[in-house]
């Protein structure tokens, strides 16, 4: 298949090669279309357009909180891939490792306005054969994938093609110097075709250096329930483990070490978006070394900003405000309440920790 070039300039050392960035992020983003008001996608009678892509989620939301981030992807020649390389290079990310393909498309999808968990819920992907369907070692620079302090990829990367689960089961082999691998493994029942996902997500996970997965997906996946004890008996292998546990919190092991935060309260906007900006949240707290403790109140706190606005993406709040509010302490934590517009409050923690 042909290609053309990299869709931008970005970090680019002397020689050429991709220069080193604080995170990678690879997979696939799309155009979504999002709904003018609730009700079926039959009756909605217009949409807005924005981009909505789980790494490319992290990788924007890591940029926004003022990391180095680039985001490799493919994306088809055509409007749809112009909108989404320059609405992701407006956030800060390098984009100049995304491939553009004149064979195929840039996927896009439509989803009503309601809560995901419900049966109301729709969501309509045209994503089959799409550009980033082709990812694979061929199709991808390496150099650039491999160019990070961390590697962020998700399981939804693995759905979308053979060629794309062969790249992803490369990177997550063991390699000498290769970055620190974190995997989200974003469960998503509909992509996967009737085939059976459980033994690819937990081989990709175990071949991870840091996991994050949700109760309900170790449930769904793998069959695992008890709780995080019983996610991480049936995950060792991972140096850190996430378990996220829905509103109740999210469990760290690092190592042997287990650390429980749980969520603030937040006043839900839209609950969307969440599971990525936790894991950006996180992966800023990890790069700048702090505890395990820290590094979860960020990832609960970049995720009640996601929360609290309509779309998929939030700009994190200021670095110094989510610093205060993370090293609240434990009952001054459990006071916090969080709604639209927290993100852009004076940082001052005690006029932002409310009782109902």
């Amino acid at each position: 298949m042909t290609t053309n070039g990299p869709a931008s300039a970005g970090h680019r050392a002397a020689d050429g090669r991709p220069g080193p960035v604080e995170v990678v992020a690879l997979g696939e983003s799309m155009v979504t279309f999002l709904p003018s008001r609730p009700g079926r996608l039959a009756d909605v009678p217009s949409f807005e357009r924005g981009i909505g892509g789980a790494e490319s989620n992290v990788a924007c939301v890591l940029a926004s909180a003022g990391h180095s981030a680039r985001w490799v992807s493919r994306v088809g020649a055509d409007g749809f891939g112009d909108h989404l390389v320059e609405a992701v290079t407006a956030y800060g990310v390098d984009t100049s490792a995304v491939r553009r393909d004149p064979a195929r498309p840039t996927g896009v999808y439509f989803r009503t306005a309601g809560d995901r968990a419900t049966d109301a819920h729709e969501v309509a992907y045209y994503r089959t054969g799409s550009a980033a369907s082709a990812m694979s070692a061929d199709t991808v620079d390496l150099d650039a994938v491999r160019s990070g302090r961390v590697l962020h990829l998700s399981g939804i990367t693995a759905a979308l093609s053979d060629d794309c689960l062969h790249l992803l089961r490369e990177l997550t082999s063991p390699r000498p110097g290769r970055p620190l691998v974190s995997f989200d493994v974003n469960h998503r029942v509909h992509l996967w075709h009737h085939r059976e996902p459980g033994s690819v997500l937990l081989d990709l996970a175990r071949g991870s250096d840091l996991v994050f997965v949700g109760e309900d997906e170790a449930e769904a996946a793998w069959g695992v329930t008890g709780g995080p004890a019983a996610v991480r008996a049936a995950l060792p292998e991972p140096a850190t483990l996430v378990v996220k546990q829905g509103p109740l919190g999210a469990t760290l092991f690092d190592g042997d070490t287990a650390t429980f935060v749980p969520s603030p309260r937040v006043d839900v906007v839209a609950p969307v978006g969440a599971g990525d900006a936790f894991a950006a949240g996180f992966l800023s707290a990890t790069l700048r070394g702090l505890p395990a403790r820290e590094r979860l109140r960020h990832g609960h706190l970049t995720a009640a900003a996601a929360l609290t606005v309509p779309g998929d993406l939030a700009a994190p709040c200021a670095r110094g405000h989510a610093d205060r509010l993370a090293a609240l302490d434990d009952d001054a934590w459990g006071r916090l309440r969080l709604g639209p517009g927290w993100t852009q409050a004076a940082p001052r923690a005690q006029e932002e920790v409310r009782t109902p």
